[in-house]
């Protein structure tokens, strides 16, 4: 049996107001929980039970995808009480496992998506013998991430988080946020207290002598830290550009979930999504842009690229490109957010109130 180890317990500090009162995963990403893609891709891989490693705002997991028979898997979860960093979280899942020394486990970041072969992953490290193997992928500026460079052979050699120096940057390929465990190594993470994989267990694993293996892969790969990344992720789920079998629909131009009404005279494109029980007026204009559930855009108005919460208005005539308005937010006719602008939840905008506003 597969099994996997998914990490679900971040704040998402860089996508507020969007979880302020919704954990990162369980944003909708193509008309579903984020998280519901990763599940759903780990399943299509074989994985047959997955370890959600929780912790903030813990108690939304479970309603939604229960002991996950619905999804083809099985669910187990683990929440920290206080957060342990990732290498506390992957060891506090340790003893959901049914794993056996020898055994590969499946360790998942729960806001990176990407169109990696998992199965492919899983088979590279079984070939190399390692004790982990990373899932690499190349960017061409590495310095918001981890690098670890790599022999010919693909043996990892060194790390280094978030280089700060010129002379740090030997290598482009970075830590993409997926590993496979030997099921023995996870016991070797000190419990109880923080522990980070990225700086303290990959580091020592591999100046104890350890073969850590990295898979370099050139697929999809989008890292969903921030609202620009997130949105640009929804639409290329939409779109087809990296498949998802949870997308509840074909891939295209739009998706308009059930209980939605779009009048005719509205244009949507871009991979645009608009939930259930939203509205988009004639003559409004969405484009690349996630309408959460209950959302109304009222007629005229320019949306692009932006995110529209649970319940949250948008005005007529009203330009909205590259902004996030949080749940419930009201935004007035006339106005125009632009370049990373936020609108708190619950906020309400008179008309004509803003004509440009930047993060």
């Amino acid at each position: 049996m597969t099994e996997a180890v998914l990490l679900v317990g971040g704040k998402g500090t860089r996508l507020r107001p969007l979880t302020l009162h919704t954990p990162k995963p369980m944003v909708p990403a193509a008309g579903v929980p984020f998280l519901a893609h990763q599940l759903a891709r780990a399943r299509a891989a074989g994985v047959e039970h997955v370890v959600l490693a929780t912790s903030y705002l813990a108690e939304v997991f479970e309603p939604y995808f229960g002991d996950g028979s619905a999804h083809g898997l099985r669910l187990t979860y683990v929440t920290e009480r206080e957060p342990l960093g990732t290498g506390g979280a992957i060891r506090g899942a340790a003893d959901a496992l049914d794993a056996r020394p020898g055994d590969g486990v499946l360790v998942f970041n729960g806001d990176v998506l990407t169109g990696l072969d998992i199965r492919g992953l899983l088979r590279r490290h079984e070939r190399a013998q390692a004790d982990v193997t990373l899932h690499l992928t190349r960017v061409a500026d590495p310095r918001a991430f981890g690098l670890v460079p790599t022999d010919p052979a693909g043996r990892v050699l060194a790390f280094t988080e978030k280089p700060v120096r010129p002379e740090e940057i030997v290598t482009d390929q970075i830590n993409a946020g997926c590993y496979v465990f030997r099921r023995e190594v996870i016991d070797t993470i000190p419990a109880g207290r923080p522990v980070s994989v990225e700086r303290e267990t990959f580091p020592g694993l591999l100046a104890g002598g350890a073969l850590l293996h990295g898979v370099v892969d050139a697929s999809y790969w989008l890292d969903l830290g921030r609202p620009a990344s997130f949105i640009q992720a929804s639409a290329d789920l939409v779109r087809g550009i990296v498949r998802s079998p949870a997308v509840p629909g074909e891939p295209g131009e739009h998706l308009v979930l059930p209980g939605a009404h779009v009048e005719p005279g509205a244009r949507l494109g871009g991979g645009t999504v608009v939930g259930a029980g939203a509205r988009v007026a004639a003559g409004a204009e969405v484009e690349g842009t996630v309408v959460l559930d209950g959302a109304r855009i009222e007629e005229g108005a320019r949306v692009r690229a932006s995110m529209v919460g649970a319940g949250a208005r948008v005005g007529p005539r009203t330009v909205l490109d590259g902004a996030v308005v949080g749940d419930r937010a009201d935004i007035g006719a006339d106005n125009e957010l632009r370049d990373g602008a936020r609108v708190w939840c619950g906020t309400a905008i008179p008309d004509a109130a803003i004509r440009f506003s930047a993060a």
